[in-house]
Parts: C-alpha cells; sequence; structure tokens
C-alpha cells in the first residue's frame, strides 16, 4: 500500500503530464487548481513565465452570484469567465492541463463550460 498522501499522488500525476503539456505563445496552457473550498483557472504561457489571465471562485464578481463555491455551478461560471477573460486578451485556443486531477465533475464542468464559451482546446 502506498505511503504518500492523496495531494502527494495528484502532485507526481501533475509533474508526469507537465513533462509533455507546456504553454506556448500560440497556445497557452489553462492550468486549473481545486480545493475543498474553491477552483481556480490560470492561463499561463511557459515560455515566457507568465500569468496571462486568471478566474476563482474567491473573485467578488464570481462569489456573490454563487451559492456554494465548491459545487459544479461554480466550476461552469469560473470556466465561462476564464475564456470571456482569454478572448478579451487575444487568446482563443489553449492546452488544457487538468492539473493531476481526475476528468470528472467540477474539472470537467469548468472544461466544458470553457469550451461552451468559445475556448478551443
Amino acid at each position: 500500500m502506498s505511503q504518500h498522501s492523496k495531494d502527494q499522488t495528484r502532485a507526481k500525476r501533475h509533474l508526469r503530464v507537465r513533462k509533455k503539456v507546456a504553454g506556448t505563445v500560440d497556445r497557452p496552457r489553462l492550468m486549473i487548481r481545486r480545493t475543498l473550498h474553491h477552483i481556480y483557472a490560470t492561463i499561463v504561457d511557459d515560455a515566457k513565465g507568465h500569468t496571462l489571465v486568471a478566474a476563482s471562485t474567491r473573485e467578488k464578481s464570481l462569489a456573490d452570484a454563487l451559492e456554494s463555491k465548491t459545487n459544479i455551478d461554480a466550476a461552469k461560471r469560473v470556466g465561462a469567465a476564464i475564456a470571456h477573460k482569454a478572448k478579451a486578451v487575444g487568446v482563443s485556443a489553449v492546452v488544457f492541463d487538468r492539473g493531476g486531477y481526475q476528468y470528472h465533475g467540477r474539472v470537467q464542468a469548468l472544461a466544458d463550460a470553457a469550451r461552451e464559451a468559445g475556448l478551443e482546446f
């Protein structure tokens, strides 16, 4: 049986993915971070090491409209918000980095909402 915590094994999975997935100027990386209380989405240009845009349930504009910050509805709103912010800075296509999380539930809802709002990945 493994001696590692869930977060340590998730971090190891994320490192394996990060060996292959990198954001460029043309296609920056859409990175997801999920906690028990919030969900975060960040678009990063790995070539320059810059964050282009970010959205999360901690933003006042999103948090005020949410009943709960930890459910699928909250993830959908963050996905739509990150897509709109990305379009505002001229980003239309990204590489998706699920952060070692299973592509299910809140992660999938965020990705689907971003796609519906016009982000290509």
